[in-house]
């Protein structure tokens, strides 16, 4: 699996956190960046990982802010993008079961690394589940 991910300056920090996991859990990413705590504006990093996905470069792609909201609207104006704003483990497991998520999003200021870490594990090796939730989701994908 290739993992586009990304951060503004309010997600940096746990950026480089999920960068160590994914780095340790020996899978493919790519970091679009932020590489610092220097302001940046959140849809300049969202966009090319939301594109990424989109085009299928990338099968799945993260994307932290300070609150996860921003990068969460920017990230589902893209067609074939399923954008989760998740702060629980249940949302990220049953977002990935019954949406299909394809792009997770988190805020830096809301949650604590390790839950944050946690919610990675899960999204990332959660399967959807197809069936009545692939007809939801094709409902979803005639309307982009």
């Amino acid at each position: 699996m290739k993992i586009a991910l990304g951060s503004d300056h309010g997600g940096y920090e746990l950026k480089e956190e999920v960068k160590r996991y994914l780095e340790e859990a020996e899978m493919n990413y790519k970091d679009f960046g932020t590489f610092s705590t220097d302001s940046v504006d959140y849809p300049d990093i969202a966009i090319p990982v939301a594109e990424a996905v989109s085009e299928g470069e990338y099968e799945r792609g993260i994307l932290i802010c300070g609150t996860g909201i921003g990068m969460s609207i920017t990230a589902n104006k893209f067609k074939d993008v399923r954008a989760a704003l998740c702060h629980d483990l249940f949302s990220a497991k049953a977002t990935r079961e019954h949406n299909d998520s394809n792009l997770l999003t988190m805020g830096d200021r809301v949650i604590g690394k390790q839950l944050a870490l946690e919610i990675v594990k899960v999204w990332l090796n959660t399967e959807f589940h197809g069936g009545r939730h692939a007809r939801r989701v094709n409902k979803i994908k005639e309307v982009e």
